[in-house]
């Protein structure tokens, strides 16, 4: 068991750091809002702290999952950052959905002090996240991912090392390049059903569990048929990652139409009031 800090505390970090605490962890949290870190604190045990800086102190392991490039360097950096209160030897885990830039950016940072540092962005969502049953997909030096991965498991499904600091963080990329374009042809196959007088739940049955088979179709046909998308990963969040993905694609000479296009989708559902909406949202644009 060892010593935890955890920083973030939103729709994935809080079950996160609670399955953390559950295995026998020893967890200290901080959130920027302090009272979601006492309302964890309350449900889980362990403790708060008033800043990051506070949190990492003496944790062998600093765990973040914030919002963005920003926020991260917020949460390692300066005075009252996660970096000034860890140990040498200590090894911080980004769980955020960030640039590979600034993961590199911040990896150089932790070494030249002596921590370690890798980059774990996560999928599987916040019902992935509550079950305990997330894929991590990381980047970094062996030593320190080697280290890191039994404190992982606690909520994984998977996790695996993908290369040196910021693979895990492209390895996102291409997790929300598939994604955008799973959710675009899910939200025109089924407006597609709906226009031809098909049960659409009855045509999902039928072709799920064949080639167009996808976590996507099983689990948002349903609240997209009804109409329904007041939960699940906010499509403010998904053009956060996307235009990560097509700022990196220019970097690295990769061609991404299709993501273009779904990202300027994903535009008009937030001129249409559903910033905060789920992803699957996309077969809103489409006439009923």
């Amino acid at each position: 068991m060892a010593r935890v800090a955890f920083l973030g505390l939103g729709v994935m970090g809080y079950p996160m750091a609670g399955h953390l605490q559950a295995k026998g962890h020893e967890v200290t949290v901080w959130n920027r809002t302090a009272a979601k870190a006492q309302a964890w604190v309350a449900e889980h045990g362990g403790r708060a702290a008033a800043s990051a800086r506070e949190a990492a102190e003496g944790a062998e392991f600093v765990m973040a999952c914030v919002g963005n490039d920003d926020d991260l360097r917020s949460v390692c950096l300066g005075e009252a950052g996660a970096f000034a209160g860890m140990t040498a030897g200590a090894v911080f885990v980004d769980h955020t959905t960030v640039s590979a830039q600034v993961t590199r950016e911040l990896n150089d940072a932790a070494r030249a002090l002596g921590l370690g540092f890798v980059d774990a962005p996560v999928s599987g969502g916040q019902a992935g996240a509550q079950n305990g049953v997330l894929s991590v997909m990381c980047g970094g030096e062996e030593a320190d991912y080697a280290r890191a991965e039994p404190v992982i498991a606690a909520y994984a499904r998977i996790c695996k090392r993908l290369g040196d600091s910021g693979a895990g963080q492209l390895a996102k990329m291409v997790n929300q390049i598939a994604i955008a374009g799973l959710v675009q042809g899910l939200s025109e196959a089924l407006h597609f059903a709906q226009k031809a007088g098909l049960d659409g739940e009855a045509v999902v049955e039928v072709i799920a569990g064949g080639a167009a088979g996808s976590w996507q179709m099983v689990n948002r046909h349903k609240t997209m048929l009804a109409d329904q998308f007041d939960f699940g990963f906010a499509v403010d969040w998904m053009r956060k990652d996307l235009g990560i993905c097509l700022a990196t694609a220019d970097q690295i000479g990769a061609s991404l139409p299709g993501t273009a296009l779904i990202d300027q989708y994903y535009k008009d559902v937030q001129q249409m009031g559903g910033g905060r909406w789920d992803t699957s949202s996309l077969i809103k644009r489409l006439p009923k």
